[in-house]
């Protein structure tokens, strides 16, 4: 039996109840239950099984600096230079460790899927209504559906009393969808088809009666739910500049290791130790604490990103924000208050917000309670129009006409009005509100009148508002008054029409602003919705886009157009709406394929597989389940404007990383010349393994970490985003990272030879060598504050934490020279003051040379711009 590719909606009921074998009356029986059982499965979806802590912490291990360095780490075991190995795993563990406390702090066990079918139905089977598990649903199955149920498969609707659904989890439309049993046209949109209920989505109002179609997997959610699945899990910017500059370093590690051992084999050395030497030289060239700092500093990132009401699931997503320039964004929720408000009044204030409220069904669920504290029930319509009586003080009147309340006809797809009957002042009144076309009709309306209000109710449609139209009538004594429904339908005529209530979703207060530094950032907007085009057209509107026709562009269009055509016309569209899955993956799809890097919001079900396939999934707090889990990014406020902060926390992420990365190479690339140089000319190494890894973990350690904390640099929001194709590696890092090995190479050097052709013990030319690279990279690292400024411009104590680190290190510097146990370690003598007086002036010389010539590069750079 072969059903999941039926158009059902284009079916009658009746033909639907035929081609699955079941009975209106009867239901399935009980052996043909167990027959499609077996054919269908259980009615519910594969269960997502959360990490374990093993798992997370394993997945620390995935990153190719530790790789490097966990090599480097065997290859000093097998040469038994414990000391080196010690420092070197102890790195790799605090890197996972660090890694592992943040994501497992971050992780949690939703079980998104069976979250969204674990109930129970109504159902009809062998003739007799049951209560069964959900999970126990077949294809032909009679279900009955009541206000609060979750909708439990997909169902062909046989019967509606009055039955709304919101589907919003599904479609992203927040309004609830009203549902008919009549027969509609094959290519009608899934969000358009009424006469169908999917699983997930809440039933708000009214009865009904459908037969199951789908189950499990072949439900609309299902499908989602393998869309997600096959979505490919891509690699953050991040992660892609690491791996190449890993790759770069650990190629570039490898050609040089290899030549020197080679070279020294030729010359006639020994193979242990050229061996030892290539490792020295594999040291250098590896900044061993860049994993640790690089993690703190996405750790740091995170927790900012929190303060702000966002929630970074994944470690390596923190970066990500700061790389972002297109920013798919759903309307409702999020750059709107997902709430149905009055925003505009047409006619006289009092009559038509009177007419509104007493037709209201809404209504106060705690009114014994201060005003403040009231809880609004109904329907958002309902509950917007009650509150705008409130805010209007006619709240009093409705509570005392209510005593005198007649009767009234509830609002009804069909009819598409609502009114109530009231006795008020010894006199009967009818009100009346709802759709305005059904209200001209039953008003005494002229044609000019009619002509002028159908204009004005164009207009206000135009601008995206829901209009609903108010009127009362005397109703004399004389006329047949009866207070059933039928019979007050009947007294439904020759109303005064009181005017026009126009209804919208409001903006959030915060977004505009957001959305100017968005724009002022370099980073694209985009609208990306499953609401009407004139919808979304008016608040993108409001919010500063130009729109024209060729800016929107309907789902149903998109898939009309070959990928030629789409990419044609990608720039233009700022608006796409009527969106389904299908098509936020290609949206998305199309800016990746550019080289962008695509931030994507949602909150529904609907939009799990495009929260995946985005560089950047973000999804609202008040979104499902399915979506959080799909995520990379949750905003806990829902609101847009905690995307543009992100955006600033993860690009002071990305400056920061820069920044270490700048700190750390340069020492690396002054430590391979330093070794290079000293074997290609056949002098002793100037410093040893053990002193490097010192240099490298311990003495740069905690100032690279303290980078981890500079704050942020002034328009850093102004800068341009940068996408997929932007290096790792800048102009300006090149740069100070040449220059500062070249100039501390130079001195180094020549402090060195200066001090062998004078014949002094190799030790002592060893220590001073080593204290002189430790104080020059505690001295430069206020060089690496800032990449675009020099250090006169900023102010270089502005970082305590680099501060107490630079001291700390110099305390560190002191002790492993000067305590017993260190100078066996590290191979140290004591120095003189004499001695420090040199290396502390080779430092300042140093310092004042970097910052010069980067003077000239900053000068030289502006002037190009």
């Amino acid at each position: 039996m072969i059903l999941m590719n039926r158009t059902w909606h284009s079916l009658s009921w009746q033909e639907a109840l035929q081609i699955l074998n079941s009975d209106l009356k009867q239901g399935l029986s009980g052996e043909e239950i167990k027959i499609r059982q077996k054919e269908f499965g259980k009615n519910k979806l594969p269960e997502e099984k959360p990490l374990s802590k093993l798992k997370i912490y394993l997945e620390q291990f995935h990153s190719s600096f530790v790789y490097i360095l966990m090599a480097a780490g065997i290859v000093t075991l097998f040469l038994r230079e414990f000391a080196d190995a010690i420092v070197i795993w102890a790195a790799v563990f605090v890197n996972t460790t660090v890694g592992f406390i943040q994501e497992n702090r971050t992780s949690n066990a939703l079980k998104a899927l069976k979250e969204v079918i674990q109930q129970e139905s109504e159902v009809l089977r062998n003739g007799n209504l049951k209560i069964i598990n959900s999970e126990e649903l077949v294809p032909g199955d009679i279900i009955i559906l009541n206000p609060g149920d979750k909708v439990p498969a997909d169902a062909r609707i046989i019967e509606s009393q009055g039955l709304k659904v919101n589907q919003m989890v599904l479609t992203g439309e927040w309004l609830p969808s009203e549902k008919i049993s009549r027969t509609l046209l094959g290519q009608t949109h899934l969000m358009d088809r009424d006469n169908m209920v999917y699983m997930g989505c809440i039933i708000e109002a009214g009865k009904g009666k459908a037969v199951v179609v789908n189950t499990g997997i072949y439900t609309e959610i299902g499908k989602i739910a393998k869309m997600v699945k096959e979505a490919p899990e891509r690699k953050t910017p991040y992660q892609k500049k690491l791996a190449n500059f890993s790759t770069l370093i650990g190629i570039g590690t490898i050609i040089i290791c290899a030549f020197i051992f080679f070279e020294g084999l030729i010359k006639g050395k020994e193979f242990v130790e050229m061996f030892t030497t290539s490792v020295a030289v594999a040291v250098s060239a590896i900044p061993e604490g860049l994993p640790v700092a690089i993690t703190v500093i996405l750790a740091l990132g995170m927790q900012k990103i929190l303060k702000k009401k966002g929630l970074i699931r994944k470690l390596a997503s923190a970066e990500t924000l700061g790389s972002t320039s297109i920013i798919c964004t759903d309307k409702t929720g999020t750059l709107t208050k997902g709430k149905m408000k009055v925003s505009e009044i047409i006619g006289d204030r009092s009559l038509v917000l009177k007419s509104a409220v007493l037709t209201s069904e809404a209504f106060i669920e705690n009114s014994d309670d201060l005003m403040e504290k009231w809880i609004l029930r109904g329907r958002p319509t309902d509950k917007a129009l009650l509150e705008a009586g409130i805010e209007n003080g006619l709240i009093d009147i409705k509570k005392k006409m209510e005593e005198d309340k007649l009767s009234e006809i509830p609002f009804n797809p069909i009819n598409k009005f609502a009114a109530a009957f009231y006795k008020e002042s010894g006199e009967m009144y009818l009100y009346i509100s709802g759709a305005p076309e059904r209200i001209f009709e039953r008003s005494n309306l002229n044609d000019q009148e009619k002509r002028r209000l159908e204009e004005k109710l164009k207009e206000l449609t135009s601008k995206g508002k829901r209009v609903l139209a108010t009127g009362y009538r005397k109703v004399d004594k004389s006329e047949n008054i009866t207070y059933e429904i039928k019979g007050l339908e009947a007294l439904c005529y020759d109303f005064i029409f009181t005017g026009f209530i126009a209804l919208s979703d409001p903006i959030r207060k915060e977004v505009k602003q957001a959305m100017r530094i968005c724009r002022k950032a370099g980073m694209r907007p985009i609208i990306v919705t499953g609401d009407h085009k004139l919808t979304a057209k008016a608040v993108a509107e409001e919010l500063g886009f130009k729109i024209t026709k060729e800016n929107l562009l309907e789902g149903i269009d998109l898939d009309k157009l070959s990928d030629k055509e789409f990419e044609e016309i990608l720039d233009k569209i700022q608006i796409y709406s009527r969106v389904e899955p299908k098509h936020k993956m290609r949206i998305i799809g199309a800016w990746q394929d550019r080289g962008e890097v695509v931030a994507m919001t949602g909150d529904g079900i609907n939009d799990a597989p495009a929260l995946k396939k985005a560089d950047i999934g973000i999804a609202l707090g008040s979104g499902t389940a399915v979506a959080k889990e799909s995520s990379d990014l949750i905003l806990l406020n829902d609101s847009f404007s905690i995307i543009v902060k992100a955006v600033e926390e993860g690009r002071v992420i990305i400056d920061n990383i820069r920044k270490v990365i700048t700190y750390l190479l340069s020492d690396s690339f002054t430590e391979v010349i330093l070794i290079g140089t000293s074997i290609f000319i056949g002098a002793p190494l100037p410093i040893i393994a053990v002193q490097i890894l010192w240099v490298n973990l311990i003495e740069d350690g905690l100032p690279d970490v303290a980078l981890a904390f500079e704050p942020k640099e002034e328009k850093i929001m102004e800068q341009k985003a940068q996408g997929h194709d932007v290096h790792l590696l800048t102009k300006e890092m090149k740069f100070i990272i040449v220059i500062i090995g070249v100039i501390t190479d130079v001195m180094l050097l020549g402090l060195f030879f200066w001090l062998w052709k004078q014949n002094f013990d190799i030790t002592y030319i060893r220590t001073m060598i080593f204290a002189c690279l430790t104080v020059d990279s505690l001295f430069y690292v206020f060089s690496c504050k800032s990449l675009r400024k020099n250090l006169w411009h900023i102010n270089p104590f502005s970082n305590k934490l680099l501060s107490i680190a630079v001291v700390l290190g110099i305390i560190m510097l002191i002790t492993a020279i000067y305590m017993p146990l260190l100078q066996t370690l590290l191979s140290t003598v004591p120095l003189s003051i004499y001695d420090w007086s040199i290396i502390l002036a080779l430092g300042i010389i140093e310092l004042i040379a970097i910052e010069a010539a980067k003077y000239y590069f900053i000068v030289r750079h502006q002037t190009e711009d």
